[in-house]
């Protein structure tokens, strides 16, 4: 069985999407089951993901790290996918991802592109992020694969950590074998680059940056992560009308 685990909070938005891309990237025959642990939501996300078909397990962390260790634990499959709710897969991320796990590889993740009308500035940004990110072999927290078995034995996501936590896995991961990240992208939402300006993202980036684990062990000033800000309805089906014509 694949285990699809979507850590989510007030994502009424963008959820159905994600839920019904994983259910698409599927085969047939392939047992599965969607996971949303609902970490404090607001709005109907809960609802959503029940509509939608997918177990929901509720917690109040406001964790991304807790959200994702709460759906491992109680996932039934042998493969874990941890797919973030904003975020959308297709079926040649699961064989390629299934494929590298049965070659011996301890895990993975995917290259990313974001969906909708990003500034230049986004464009550049994460095309430069990329090369340097994945160049280094790490896995981004949109899109991250393992075993059941690996999972357990390095722990999971690091609690202690508010932001990072994906790179703290990815590196726990390759110390026990080959950590691969597929040249096929995932769509994950450019909502925060579409938000906020270059100079709030890139302070906030650099503070976590410099400031190290200590930084990492607080979400005080993570408000770019967790302060919940959402695109409403009409602008982002405004950008993802631009951008289908472009």
């Amino acid at each position: 069985m694949l285990s699809f685990i979507v850590p989510a909070y007030n994502e009424e938005l963008e959820l159905p999407s994600t839920i019904a891309a994983i259910k698409n990237a599927v085969a047939q025959d392939r047992p599965y089951e969607i996971i949303v642990v609902n970490d404090a939501s607001t709005d109907a996300t809960a609802k959503i993901a029940a509509d939608g078909g997918a177990q929901v397990i509720s917690i109040n962390r406001r964790q991304i790290a807790a959200a994702r260790n709460a759906g491992g634990r109680v996932a039934r499959g042998s493969i874990l996918f941890f797919v973030d709710a904003d975020t959308q897969i297709k079926a040649k991320h699961i064989v390629d991802a299934v494929a590298a796990l049965d070659m011996g590889c301890s895990g993975g993740s995917a290259r990313i592109v974001t969906d909708g009308i990003i500034p230049l500035w986004a464009r550049i940004f994460i095309k430069i992020f990329s090369i340097v990110y994945f160049g280094i072999n790490l896995g981004a927290g949109a899109f991250l694969f393992t075993t059941r078995k690996n999972f357990d034995a390095i722990g999971g996501f690091d609690e202690k950590l508010f932001v990072g936590e994906e790179i703290f896995l990815s590196i726990a991961l390759k110390r026990i074998g080959r950590f691969k990240v597929l040249s096929e992208p995932i769509v994950t939402s450019g909502r925060k680059l579409r938000m906020y300006s270059a100079r709030e993202i890139l302070t906030n980036m650099f503070m976590v940056i410099f400031g190290g684990i200590r930084a990492a062990r607080s979400r005080d000033k993570l408000d770019l992560w967790y302060n919940g800000k959402r695109e409403n309805r009409s602008a982002l089906a405004t950008s993802l009308h631009h951008d289908e014509s472009a």
